[in-house]
């Protein structure tokens, strides 16, 4: 299992676009219903900070999310649009889960 966790600060002015952004990229996720992909997105009090954690059960799931074409959509325009704090990645290992992850 690998779990990845990113965090960055956008523009207030582009939250609301990143925010449809990462629907759109959860939308088509659901869609494809692969269990080995546990993706989620949360949003600070602050309206413009994003924290993304990823739980993948192989990197063959992890490859699914990086090569959705909605994810890369979602990627490019958070790189262009001029970011307030730039993302953190952290690789992260799981103690314990209330729920059955995979």
């Amino acid at each position: 299992m690998k779990i990845v966790k990113v965090t960055y600060t956008t523009k207030a002015e582009y939250a609301e676009h990143n925010q449809s952004n990462i629907k759109n990229v959860m939308a088509d996720l659901q869609a494809i219903n692969n269990p080995g992909v546990n993706y989620n997105c949360c949003l600070n009090p602050d309206g413009k900070t994003f924290t993304h954690t990823a739980f993948f059960n192989s990197d063959e799931d992890e490859k699914v999310l990086l090569t959705l074409p909605a994810f890369i959509h979602f990627q490019t325009e958070l790189r262009l649009s001029g970011l307030e704090a730039p993302p953190k990645q952290e690789l992260l290992t799981l103690v314990g889960s209330s729920v059955s992850i995979f």
